[in-house]
């Protein structure tokens, strides 16, 4: 399953930044910005997991001190081309490695965050709570963990509307977007 997701991610990485800032009305960079401002703390080393295009890593940087380390990665080598190319992305350390084994030792980072991909590693209980291990494991104690992903809406009419907008809204257009209508299919389905 993770090999299939990897090869999805690959496929998309384009176009996925445009097609999360059209299916969130641009609130996608809202709450990174917002999420970054929370994560942001003490510390000399930071870790961003499932980074993909580095939207959350860029925003961490914006609240680091000159002396921070931040470092991010991601198990799909397309997401990371389209990373390291961005101009706001340079002091960034980039590392190709998967959430389940991070090539760290233990309790090196202050702050990891991990932002719209919990949903990719939940395949199974199993495979969430060993990526879940893995943070606490590289997390020096007193550090932050922060996990920005959707929710449903408490509100029974709002949850049928997102669900509605997620379904069939997000899944044609980012189907239309990209060109990969399995991605959105997969992606839409991953978020209700």
């Amino acid at each position: 399953m993770r090999k299939g997701i990897q090869r999805m991610f690959g496929r998309i990485a384009d176009t996925y930044e445009l097609v999360n800032h059209i299916m969130t009305l641009g609130m996608d960079a809202i709450w990174r910005r917002r999420t970054a401002r929370i994560a942001a703390g003490k510390g000399r080393v930071w870790l961003d997991v499932c980074t993909g295009t580095a939207d959350m890593a860029i925003n961490l940087r914006k609240y680091a001190h000159d002396n921070v380390i931040i470092i991010a990665i991601d198990f799909c080598l397309p997401m990371l081309r389209k990373a390291i190319r961005k101009p706001a992305a340079k002091g960034i350390t980039f590392i190709l490695a998967d959430a389940s084994a991070l090539p760290f030792h233990d309790e090196v980072f202050d702050v990891v965050t991990i932002s719209f991909a919990t949903r990719n590693i939940y395949t199974t209980h199993s495979a969430l709570l060993n990526c879940l291990r893995e943070f606490q494991r590289v997390l020096r104690r007193g550090g932050k963990f922060v996990n920005l992903e959707t929710s449903q809406p408490s509100s029974r009419l709002v949850r049928r509307l997102f669900h509605f907008y997620v379904q069939v809204v997000v899944r044609r257009l980012g189907a239309a977007i990209s060109g990969d209508r399995a991605a959105y299919q997969y992606l839409s389905r991953t978020i209700v």
